[in-house]
C-alpha cells in the first residue's frame, strides 16, 4: 500500500465511446453557454471534425468563433490571439478540437479570461489564482490524454523554452472522448502518440508521486496499450482497437496528471523546443532509452509492467523481467516504425551538439526528472540524448 499524500482532479463529466462529441450542445446548455470559442488547428478543419462540431453548435442556437491558428507545439502568442478573439466576440466558454496542441492552447486561453497576462508567470505548479471560462475538450487523438489532465504545455517564444504549467484550473468541465475521431489517423501519427499514451502509463506507475487512485489506472492504460496498439496501427479502421486506445489515452492522462510524469517528458520538452519534434514522437523515441536508465531503481514496478506488455513470462524473476522491458520497448518502436532521435525530421546533429547543455538544464528546469525513479544529473541527461541519437 503507498502512503504518500497525492491529490486526484479529473473532469466533473468524461463522456466516453462512439458518438460522444455529439453530446457538445447539452454540456453547454448545462451551463447555459450562448457564445463560444472553438479552439483548433487549420487540420481539423480541413479533415473535418471541428467543423462537424461547429456545425452541431451553430444547429442549436451557439453562436460559434473558430480560431484556428494553433500551431504544432502551441505558443503564447497563439494563446494571445486566441485570446483576443474569445474577448472581442464576447464568448462565455471555449471548445477545445484536435490534438494535444488545440487542447492545451484551449486551457491557457480559458485561464487567462480570469487572470492577467503574462502566461508565462503561471509556469511551474499551482501558480494559477482563478478559475478560467468553462472549457469543453473534444480529442481527436488517441494520445495525449490532455482533455482529462490539469497540464498544459505551452511554449514560450521569448526564451525557446516549452512551459509546463500544472493547475486544478487547466481541468477541462468535461471530456468528450469519441473515438470515431481517430479512425483517420495515418499510421505514423497512431504510432507515435500510441507510444506517448504508453509512457503516460508507465511513467505515471513509476513516478515518485505514484499513489493509490493513479496505480489502477496506470495499469489499465498500459494494458489497454499492449492489447489494442499494434492492431490501431495495422487495421486503422478496427473499432474495438481505436476505442481501446482512445480509452487507454484518456486513463493515461487521468493517471500521469494526478501522480505526474518524469524524465521522459522532462527530456521530450526540450527536443520540442529546439527541434519542433511533435511531443508524442519525441517521447515514444526516448522511451527505451530512459527505461534502460531507470529501472534498477524501481525493478517491482516496471517488472510489472514488462509482464503486462507481455515482454516475458508471467513467472520470469522482477530482475530479469524488468530488464526484458528495455528490449520490449525497442521492438514495440521497430514494430511502429518509430524512428531513432537522430532520423526525425528537422534534428541536425550539428545544432543537436552545440544544444545538449541547454535541454539537459531546461529538462531538469522543468521539474519532471526528479520524480524519475532514478533521479539524473545534467551531465547523465546529455548521455541519454546521445545514447538516444
Amino acid at each position: 500500500m503507498l502512503t504518500a499524500f497525492g491529490a486526484f482532479h479529473v473532469p466533473a463529466t468524461i463522456l466516453v465511446g462512439g458518438g460522444a462529441r455529439r453530446e457538445v450542445v447539452s454540456q453547454l446548455q448545462r451551463f447555459l453557454i450562448q457564445r463560444v470559442l472553438l479552439v483548433t488547428d487549420v487540420g481539423m478543419m480541413q479533415l473535418g471534425p471541428a467543423r462537424e462540431i461547429a456545425a452541431l453548435l451553430d444547429d442549436a442556437g451557439i453562436s460559434v468563433t473558430i480560431f484556428d491558428g494553433v500551431q504544432p507545439d502551441p505558443t503564447d502568442l497563439n494563446v494571445t490571439d486566441g485570446l483576443a478573439l474569445y474577448r472581442a466576440n464576447g464568448c462565455q466558454a471555449v471548445v477545445a478540437v484536435g490534438g494535444g496542441s488545440p487542447i492545451d492552447a484551449g486551457k491557457a486561453i480559458s485561464v487567462l479570461t480570469s487572470n492577467s497576462p503574462p502566461l508565462s508567470q503561471y509556469a511551474g505548479y499551482h501558480k494559477i489564482p482563478r478559475a478560467g471560462a468553462p472549457l469543453i475538450a473534444i480529442p481527436t487523438t488517441a494520445g495525449t490524454g490532455s482533455e482529462a489532465t490539469k497540464v498544459a504545455v505551452i511554449t514560450d517564444t521569448a526564451r525557446d523554452v516549452k512551459m509546463m504549467i500544472l493547475s486544478v484550473h487547466l481541468v477541462p468541465i468535461a471530456a468528450l472522448v469519441d473515438y470515431e475521431l481517430t479512425l483517420s489517423m495515418p499510421a505514423a501519427l497512431t504510432a507515435a502518440v500510441g507510444v506517448d499514451t504508453l509512457t503516460h502509463g508507465i511513467e505515471a506507475y513509476v513516478s515518485r508521486k505514484a499513489n493509490g487512485m493513479t496505480d489502477p489506472l496506470a495499469l489499465s492504460c498500459v494494458e489497454l496499450v499492449a492489447k489494442h496498439l499494434r492492431t490501431a496501427f495495422r487495421e486503422p479502421n478496427n473499432h474495438d482497437a481505436r476505442a481501446g486506445m482512445m480509452l487507454a489515452a484518456c486513463q493515461g492522462g487521468m493517471a500521469f496528471a494526478n501522480s505526474s510524469v518524469c524524465l521522459v517528458h522532462g527530456m521530450s520538452r526540450p527536443i520540442g523546443a529546439v527541434f519542433h519534434v511533435p511531443h508524442g514522437l519525441s517521447n515514444a523515441v526516448l522511451l527505451p532509452t530512459v527505461t534502460q536508465f531507470s529501472w534498477r531503481a524501481s525493478v517491482e514496478r516496471y517488472a510489472k509492467i514488462a509482464r503486462l506488455l507481455g515482454c516475458c513470462p508471467l513467472q520470469t524473476s522482477d530482475e530479469h523481467a524488468a530488464e526484458s522491458l528495455v528490449e520490449g520497448l525497442q521492438q514495440l518502436n521497430s514494430d511502429l516504425n518509430v524512428p531513432r532521435l537522430r532520423s526525425c525530421r528537422g534534428v541536425e546533429e550539428a545544432r543537436f551538439r552545440t544544444s545538449l547543455t541547454k535541454m539537459a538544464g531546461d529538462a531538469i528546469a522543468s521539474g519532471s526528472p526528479q520524480n524519475n525513479p532514478r533521479v539524473p544529473t545534467a551531465e547523465e541527461i546529455v548521455a541519454l540524448y546521445e545514447a538516444a541519437w
